[in-house]
């Protein structure tokens, strides 16, 4: 029976979630039970152990500075001018708003690192245009949904400062590494959008010229005030990290300060938002470093418990090739997003198959990239799909729960060949860090 004890854990842990606990105590009550099983009255002392770790974890404290900075620049007035901005550009093209859509998505993405933040904002904003020129309505749902949820693969993200402590790889590198397999996706989505309202007009309506269309020097004026801003921000978090002046956590304090900055320029600063914005990363940052907590302890005395062992003999079992087990690995990880959320997912496979992965001679990091990549495919795969609840909260009536199933189904499938992109150039992950970072 206690050979099997990891088993019945994971089952446990399975159970209660699926009862509708929340995940964080279905982690911490699991743990605790089994770990006394395991440690008897020493328990107590290995969970201590564990709230240390994370508390006195210096790269953590960059996921409060990143929420933080998203949270500032909802309320920055950066959305309402980047929606003007892109959108004088692109409104002449096939799908010109959807693909407006996107680039807005990357650049908001890029400078708050937070899912629910970028697709709320994104889409109150861009929903109204795009019915108003009566485009498709699966299409608009899954513009909005896909293009939300880059924040997961466009650094900086909340994702990667969580998944590089518990992975046991450098954030630094993921967050470089990530960079062009986000551009990947992103372009992706650009070039179906543009394809497909280019065959079929009707999906994606180009906008007629108009007697109140800004001169070219408007819209470089409103272009330069609207993009320069982020831009900078952008490159003080990022660049920071590739040009080695300041570590991730340092960086994000970068951006932190960076989105005070903007919301001064816009004029959109107030204590009232200051407190706002600083209650709502309390709230956020709270619940991440509650279950992160809780799966850390869980990790804990499932090792303990004979977990690594147990999965070592079950693939030894399979006899499966490197290769087979990537995609055994990636399989479950992509399953398991149609049911639990991208944070339970990562602490509870990440540190059972990361050993797994060293041990079949994959890189860390690559491996940690297409991880992410199976994680942005959980934001729109029902019946969880939280893309989907973030887009059905602000959508108006006239679009259905129909309508967003339907239009994720192309991003979902888009997103899966970046997947496969990536495995089979690995270097679309490893060069940039191998040139900027020196990682090998």
């Amino acid at each position: 029976m206690m050979d099997y004890l990891a088993l019945f854990m994971l089952l446990a842990m399975f159970v209660l979630i699926f009862m509708g606990v929340q995940v964080a105590f279905a982690l911490m009550g699991t743990a605790l039970f089994f770990g006394y099983l395991v440690f008897h009255d020493a328990v107590i002392f290995q969970f201590m152990e564990k709230i240390e770790d994370i508390a006195s974890n210096y790269v953590l404290a960059a996921v409060p500075l990143f929420v933080f900075m998203g949270t500032m620049l909802e309320r920055s007035g950066i959305a309402e001018k980047l929606f003007e901005a892109v959108h004088l550009w692109t409104r002449r093209l096939p799908g010109g708003l959807a693909l407006g859509t996107v680039v807005m998505c990357v650049i908001f993405a890029a400078s708050t690192g937070v899912v629910g933040a970028t697709e709320t904002v994104v889409g109150l904003l861009a929903i109204p245009a795009m019915l108003k020129y009566a485009y498709n309505k699966p299409l608009i749902c899954g513009t909005i949904c896909a293009g939300g949820s880059l924040g997961t693969i466009i650094p900086p993200s909340v994702v990667v400062v969580v998944l590089g402590p518990v992975a046991n790889v450098s954030v630094g590198d993921l967050l470089v590494g990530m960079i062009f397999p986000g551009l990947i996706l992103s372009s992706l989505y650009l070039l179906y959008i543009f394809l497909l309202c280019a065959i079929r007009p009707d999906y994606g309506p180009r906008i007629p010229p108009g007697s109140q269309d800004p001169p070219l020097s408007d819209r470089l004026r409103i272009t330069f005030y609207a993009l320069i801003p982020p831009v900078l921000m952008v490159l003080a978090v990022l660049g920071s990290i590739i040009f080695g002046l300041a570590a991730p956590t340092e960086a994000a304090g970068l951006g932190a300060f960076g989105s005070i900055l903007l919301t001064i320029l816009y004029r959109k600063f107030s204590l009232a938002t200051l407190k706002d914005a600083v209650l709502k990363t309390l709230r956020i940052t709270s619940m991440i470093m509650a279950i992160l907590l809780g799966g850390t302890i869980f990790t804990g005395v499932f090792f303990a418990s004979g977990g690594i062992d147990l999965t070592n003999k079950l693939v030894a079992h399979l006899d499966l090739g490197p290769w087979a087990l990537l995609a055994l690995l990636l399989t479950i990880c992509f399953l398991a997003g149609f049911v639990l959320d991208w944070i339970s997912i990562l602490l509870i496979f990440i540190p059972i198959f990361m050993p797994l992965v060293n041990a079949a001679g994959f890189n860390p990091v690559w491996f940690c990239i297409l991880f992410l990549i199976i994680i942005q495919t959980s934001y729109l795969t029902p019946p969880l799909a939280p893309a989907i609840f973030y887009l059905r909260g602000i959508a108006p009536p006239s679009i259905t729960l129909m309508d967003m199933y339907k239009g994720v189904i192309p991003f979902i499938l888009l997103q899966v060949a970046t997947l496969f992109i990536v495995i089979i150039f690995p270097q679309t992950v490893l060069w940039l860090p191998e040139k900027v970072l020196g990682f090998r």
